[in-house]
């Protein structure tokens, strides 16, 4: 099929659900961390409810009650309340559609597998664990199906009679949906236009285990989705190959005139190499791939996160809605409300997005730069007082607003420029062995001389000062200035020089040079 009529395709589904209020949902498992895969899910499920004036529902998938793992859910929101991204109900938020948590609804769930039990579209299987074992080993690729089907034990190879008796004295069972052979099933993605798949290929998907009393994945979507009236269902990649067979449970319930959409996102990639990003590529290469700092309750493993890491919540909003996305244009840096604007469902990629973690770093720095030197200074004002420096959030300001260019995150900014508040207490041997030459003490003495003199020790007064003294002794600029700064900072860098001594003032700057002029030498000799 060509792009332009999966494109055709696509958009007249979208337009045919624009009778619709659009409702659609982001429905993680409390099995742990939240990964960054599913942060971008929710985060473009977002961006299609607020374009299209729709909802956006939080509902939790816990049928799976061996994977349950505590404090995740609680996770889970934090992360997104850290992020900006809002829900319009579900768990926490409330709502007419609820209760939102599967393992409350298991008792709506029966009458839905009883339904399709008494309308001949599904079937009890009580074959055990060995048996199922067994008939792997016997068969090649076995797949409970129509070729399989009866030979196993199940109500379509006994009497109604004994399988309700062996129901009766408690005999564990699954329902299975009974799909037919022979079909074409077609599924409308909304990326991948129209994807049609043989039915022949599909297995008996288990539906419901009496061990629990509770659904599978499968079934508690489907019936959820359909009561909450969801539009769309964007999710995962590897969620596609489940398409096709809630299809057929929507044709079973006879809901397809409220089928919903779907969308299947592209996989998130490693950085290097192939596969699908992981936990391990980020403890390898040094990224997080979590929202927010993970502390697992079972190993006791504490796993990073992006905030804890230094990452503003906009920068990674916007770095994840551009992996698989691409707005058509070169512009790059989207504020959540432009993200809104700009995000069209149909362009993204069908292929996996590389995800380039030096990019992650970049849109942090950009929006490092966007914001006020209020908000940095804010930030790094309770770095500096860890640091035991008492100092008035006016200088920190200032610093801030000297030195946040230079930096990718804010934590960064105490190692780039702590001699603003803290004095050298040693000098780098490598740039006092390149910068501090033989005659370096006596011109440094003859500037702390010029300085001492200056009242007025603003930038413009001493610059002026400074550089005609260096054209009247016909010094080499950058011999004096490599030199003062090495006094001043311990180390060849900084930003100018004059910005440094007019922040550390006229007694700050004669303490640190005539310190210097005492100290250096001593540790060039030892050098030489």
């Amino acid at each position: 099929m060509t792009t332009f009529a999966q494109n055709l395709i696509s958009y007249l589904h979208l337009f045919k659900m624009a009778e619709r209020k659009v409702r659609v949902r982001f429905a993680p498992s409390p099995t742990g961390a939240l990964h960054i895969g599913g942060v971008r899910t929710a985060l473009y499920n977002y961006l299609f409810a607020r374009q299209h004036g729709g909802d956006l529902v939080f509902r939790i998938e816990d049928t799976d009650s061996h994977r349950f793992v505590p404090g995740a859910e609680e996770y889970i929101l934090e992360s997104f309340k850290w992020l900006g991204i809002q829900f319009d109900e579900g768990v926490s938020f409330g709502g007419e559609h609820g209760p939102y948590r599967q393992s409350e609804r298991r008792v709506l769930y029966k009458t839905y597998v009883q339904q399709l039990l008494d309308a001949g579209k599904a079937y009890y299987a009580f074959d055990t664990p060995e048996e199922l074992e067994a008939k792997r080993n016997e068969l090649k690729n076995f797949q409970y199906d129509a070729h399989t089907r009866m030979q196993m034990r199940n109500s379509l190879t006994m009497t109604p009679e004994e399988c309700q008796q062996r129901i009766a004295d408690g005999e564990q069972y699954v329902v299975r949906f009974l799909v037919e052979p022979g079909r074409e099933i077609h599924v409308q993605d909304l990326i991948r236009g129209e994807v049609i798949v043989k039915s022949d290929i599909l297995d008996d998907k288990v539906l419901y285990k009496s061990a629990d009393e509770l659904p599978t994945y499968h079934l508690a979507n489907i019936v959820d989705d359909h009561l909450m009236e969801i539009t769309h269902v964007i999710r995962g990649e590897e969620w596609l190959p489940s398409a096709p067979l809630h299809v057929l449970l929507y044709e079973a319930f006879g809901w397809t005139d409220t089928m919903p959409s779907f969308a299947h996102l592209p996989l998130l990639l490693k950085p290097e190499g192939k596969g699908k990003l992981s936990k391990r590529d980020g403890d390898r290469l040094g990224f997080p791939v979590f929202p927010l700092e993970w502390h697992d309750p079972k190993t006791g493993e504490v796993s990073s996160g992006f905030r804890e890491s230094g990452y503003f919540p906009e920068a990674v909003v916007n770095f994840l809605a551009l992996l698989g996305w691409n707005p058509g244009t070169d512009q790059e840096i989207f504020s959540l409300n432009e993200l809104v604007d700009a995000f069209d469902i149909t362009r993204c990629s069908k292929a996996g997005a590389k995800y380039d973690y030096q990019k992650g770093i970049w849109f942090n720095h950009e929006y490092m730069l966007q914001k006020s030197d209020d908000e940095i200074a804010d930030l790094f004002a309770p770095i500096v007082a860890n640091n035991g420096v008492d100092e008035s959030m006016d200088r920190i300001r200032q610093v801030v607003h000297m030195m946040k260019d230079r930096v990718d995150f804010v934590k960064e900014l105490w190692p780039l420029c702590s001699f603003f508040f803290v004095a050298p207490l040693e000098y780098d041997m490598k740039t006092v062995r390149k910068r501090w030459k033989p005659y370096s003490a006596e011109q440094m003495t003859e500037l702390a001389d010029l300085l001492e003199g200056l009242d007025d020790f603003s930038i413009e007064n001493q610059e002026q000062h400074v550089m005609n003294w260096v054209k009247e002794k016909d010094y080499k600029l950058g011999d004096v200035m490599n030199a003062f700064r090495l006094t001043l900072v311990g180390i060849g860098k900084g930003p100018g020089m004059f910005d440094i001594s007019a922040f550390l003032g006229k007694n700050e700057t004669l303490r640190r040079l005539r310190k210097a002029i005492e100290e250096i030498p001593t540790v060039a000799s030892h050098l030489a």
